[in-house]
Order: C-alpha cells, then sequence, then structure tokens
C-alpha cells in the first residue's frame, strides 16, 4: 500500500471520525502547551552569586515561582502532573465512534487489506491527529509568547517570554507525543484481531480484577515518605544527595499511587458490580451490575483524568493546611515561615486553579466517555427497551453504573493524595529557647545588670499539628460527583435517539 493511500485512507470517515480526530488534536495542543510551558520555566537561567544577589534570583520577573530558582522545579512539576489529565482525556477522545471506526477498518479487511495494513491506517490515523495538535499548540505558544512579552512598569516581565528551552527539546516535544500516541495506539491494538466480520478481541479475561493496585499505592507512598529519612541520612553524613534522587522519589511515588488509583477503580467496578448482583432486588441496579462485572476496567478507563484531577486536589488540599500550620509555628518561635507564610497560600491558590482546570478536562473526558459507551450500546439498549425495559429504568442504570464505582474510587482518591501531602510533609516542629533571669526581679529590671543574671535555656520542641482539610475534600469530591452526575445527565439525552427500535438495524 502506497504512503498516500495509506494517509488517505486514515483521514476517512464519518463525521464522527472527524470529531475524534478534532478532539484528540485538542488534547494534543493542551499536551504541547503544558509541556512547553514547563520545559520554559526549567530554561530560566540562574544567575551568578554577586554582592548584591547573593540569592542568585532572577529579578527580571515578576512572579516569585520565577524569581526564585528553588521554587521553579516545583512549578514545572506542578505543570508537567497536569498533563496526565490531558492525557487521559486524548484517550477518551480516540474511543469516540470505536464501533463505526471497527466497521470501517472491517470494511477495509473485506476489500483485501492485511491485518498489518490495517493496523498502520489506526496508528497513523492517531499519529496525525497528534501531529496537527502538537503543531496548533506549537503555534499557540509561540504566538503567546509574543503577546505577553510586555514588561510593567518596573521592567519585570510576567511570564519567562525571554527564554526558550533549547532547540534539541523543543524538537524531542513536537516529534514526541504524536510518536507516543501512534505508540500507544499499537500497543492497544495487539490484542485485537481485525477481521473482514468486525473487530475481534484475542484476550478475553475469564476472571475479575484483583486488588494488586493496592500494592502501587503502598509503594508511591513509601516512595514519599521515604524523602525524609533518605536527606536525614545524607546529612548525617555530611554530604548532599545526588541531585537526582529526591526528583526520582517524588516522580516515580507519584505516578505510582496515581495509577493505582486509577487502576484499583478496575477492581472497585468489579466489587460494586457483584455486591449489587447479590442485594440489588431493582432491575436497574442489576443491569448496572452486570455491566460492571461484564466490563470492569471501563470505570478505570472512564474516570481516569477525573481520579488523577482529584488526587492533585487532595495533595494540594494537604500542602495548604501545612503551610498554615508552619506559618503558626513561626509566629510562636519567631522563625519558620513567620512572614512568608502569605506567599506559600497564594502560591497554593494557583495551584487550586490548575487543578480546577484539570476537573474541567476531565469532566470533558466522562462527557465523551458516556456518550460513546452509549452510541456503543445502542443496539443492546434498543433491543431492551423493544422486549418492554422503560426507558427511565436504563437511565437509572446507567447512573448506578457510574456512580456506583465513583464514589468509592474518588474517596480512595482523596485519602491517597492527603496521604502523600501528609507522608513528604510532616508535621512542622521547632527548638525553642528562652532567656531566664536568675537574680531579684530590680536586676532583672534594669538592662545594666541583666546581662550578667541572664541565661538561655532550652525550652520543649514546639509542634503545631496541620488540620485536616475536611472543607476542601468535601469540595473537591462533590464537585467530582456533580461532574459525573452531569455527564450522565448529558447521556441521558442521547438515550432516546438511540434506543429507537431502528437502532436494531443497524449494522
Amino acid at each position: 500500500m502506497r504512503p498516500s493511500t495509506l494517509v488517505r485512507l486514515a483521514l476517512a470517515g464519518t463525521r464522527t471520525d472527524t470529531v475524534r480526530v478534532a478532539l484528540t488534536a485538542l488534547s494534543a495542543a493542551l499536551a504541547t502547551l503544558v509541556a512547553l510551558a514547563a520545559l520554559t520555566v526549567l530554561a530560566i537561567p540562574t544567575p551568578p552569586a554577586t554582592d548584591g544577589n547573593g540569592s542568585r534570583w532572577s529579578h527580571q520577573y515578576a512572579n516569585q515561582l520565577l524569581v526564585e530558582p528553588g521554587l521553579r522545579g516545583g512549578t514545572a512539576f506542578a505543570l508537567l502532573l497536569l498533563m496526565i489529565p490531558v492525557l487521559a482525556l486524548a484517550g477518551q477522545c480516540a474511543r469516540l465512534g470505536a464501533p463505526a471506526r471497527d466497521r470501517r477498518l472491517a470494511a477495509f479487511r473485506l476489500a483485501g487489506a492485511t491485518p498489518g495494513q490495517v493496523t498502520r491506517i489506526a496508528v497513523l490515523e492517531a499519529g496525525l491527529a497528534s501531529l496537527l495538535g502538537t503543531l496548533a499548540g506549537a503555534s499557540v505558544h509561540f504566538v503567546g509568547r509574543e503577546l505577553f512579552d510586555r514588561p510593567d512598569a518596573r521592567g519585570r516581565l510576567v511570564l519567562p517570554t525571554d527564554v526558550l528551552p533549547a532547540p534539541g527539546v523543543l524538537a524531542a516535544v513536537l516529534a514526541g507525543l504524536p510518536v507516543v500516541a501512534a505508540l500507544a495506539t499499537a500497543l492497544m491494538l495487539r490484542r485485537v484481531s481485525t477481521t473482514p466480520f468486525g473487530v475481534l478481541r484475542t484476550h478475553r479475561r475469564e476472571r475479575g480484577p484483583r486488588p494488586w493496585a493496592g500494592v502501587l499505592i503502598g509503594a508511591g507512598l513509601a516512595a514519599f515518605v521515604a524523602v525524609e529519612p533518605v536527606t536525614r541520612l545524607y546529612d548525617r553524613r555530611d554530604t548532599d544527595p545526588p541531585s537526582w534522587l529526591v526528583p526520582a522519589l517524588l516522580v516515580s511515588g507519584g505516578l505510582a499511587a496515581m495509577v493505582g488509583v486509577v487502576v484499583g477503580t478496575g477492581w472497585i467496578s468489579w466489587t460494586a458490580g457483584r455486591m449489587l448482583h447479590r442485594y440489588a432486588r431493582g432491575p436497574a441496579a442489576l443491569l448496572a451490575a452486570r455491566r460492571l462485572t461484564a466490563d470492569p476496567w471501563a470505570g478505570s478507563r472512564t474516570f481516569a483524568a477525573l481520579l488523577a484531577a482529584v488526587l492533585l486536589g487532595a495533595g494540594a488540599a494537604g500542602l495548604r493546611e501545612y503551610f498554615v500550620a508552619a506559618g503558626e509555628l513561626g509566629r510562636r518561635t519567631g522563625s519558620g515561615l513567620a512572614g512568608d507564610d502569605g506567599f506559600y497560600l497564594r502560591t497554593m491558590d494557583l495551584v487550586d486553579l490548575a487543578v480546577a482546570v484539570a476537573m474541567l478536562v476531565a469532566a470533558g473526558g466522562l462527557v465523551v466517555a458516556v456518550v460513546e459507551g452509549i452510541t456503543a450500546r445502542r443496539r443492546a439498549y434498543a433491543a431492551l427497551v423493544a422486549t418492554g425495559v422503560p426507558r427511565p429504568t436504563l437511565g437509572r442504570s446507567i447512573a448506578w453504573q457510574s456512580l456506583a464505582p465513583a464514589v468509592p474510587a474518588v474517596a480512595v482518591a482523596l485519602a491517597v493524595g492527603l496521604l502523600l501531602a501528609r507522608g513528604l510533609f510532616r508535621t512542622p516542629t521547632a527548638s525553642h529557647y528562652d532567656e531566664v533571669c536568675d537574680a531579684t526581679a530590680q536586676l532583672c529590671a534594669d538592662p545594666a545588670t541583666r546581662a550578667r543574671h541572664t541565661r538561655v535555656v532550652a525550652m520543649p520542641d514546639v509542634t503545631v499539628p496541620p488540620d485536616v482539610p475536611l472543607e476542601q475534600l468535601a469540595l473537591l469530591g462533590a464537585g467530582a460527583l456533580a461532574g459525573v452526575l452531569a455527564t450522565v445527565g448529558v447521556g441521558l439525552l442521547l438515550l432516546r435517539a438511540s434506543t429507537a427500535v431502528e437502532e436494531l438495524r443497524v449494522t
């Protein structure tokens, strides 16, 4: 098959295929913007130490997150974490219109295409959509650099528009995202056989998921808890830890915990389906139970972006309470964050804004997933309606199917996010010293004689335990579940059209 023919077949399709390509390109554009923003922050050079700038701050910026070299790594890390919900959204968009795409691929096989050629068509479609999105995101980034390259009255820049990542890094981002999308598509198709009569799975799961995701969550928590003992070990040796050690623990631990929460939703869905099948009595709950046990991994795919955003939000809430406690400790002892807690709390406001954006992105992924699920099973729903099942019963079954795994999965994500923050930032404690005068009140009151009778006494350590951010956690959980309910409502709007009896004749 010639390359031109391969490209033309990859771009062919219906309006649903066009929407899928557009949404995939939009996700790739968002991921490109986030990646370029993080790499630009890391590309800011640290000025040499001078008499007037011993802290090596970059005073050409107005934002303290860009001024202090020690804060740039955390800022870039937070931006990179935002890519996780965006990539999960891309995965959801890639499944939109999957039945129609499967029929189109089967038609290619019927026309004489080989299985390898059909796989290359699907891989090329994902790669081209991601390439278009990556180029669009890069264009928006460079246009934004020109628009925001306006110093304020003091000559400071709001954003780092005066620096760029290395050309090799830029090329790696622009070429890496489409390649990753193509490789992910090829990986997902490795257990799929495209025949002239449809797309068949060559591997079937004969038993339900096992709770091995808890091992990943435990490993992630252990990595965060290990940061403080590791740094203390190097302090006792009077040496600095390797520059890669702490970031490696944080990145690997965070990703392990996040993957564990997302993958664990499959076991939660399987368990919820079995419990509903055993104890439920209504037809809606029983229909949802069968669906949950038949495809327990649908929950992991559907709620991946939402759970990642909830976990990040819970971690940010725990970190905010640590800064509040550290500020109170500083005010009590005259050290620590006595005067800087306001800056850190304002920084956490930016993190909360990023979490809100991630939640909105996750809500878009939920809408795509619910619509795709209803569209893919429209013949089954139409058959149920034809046999006498009322449409309201189907609507309630869809709500059960969404909320039964979502409620416990959101609770687990909240708990894991808070535990990650507490494992990394322990209870703030500070030593406290006081002056004691061992003379009479008259001698102690006289500054000339007080110094001869005063000694410094070590007082008990002062500890300020951080509060549990119940209000923020409740808002996060309620917002996540409200998003699930809203997307279920959007799906129910399509239920009547998807359950028409005519759908039984759709091939």
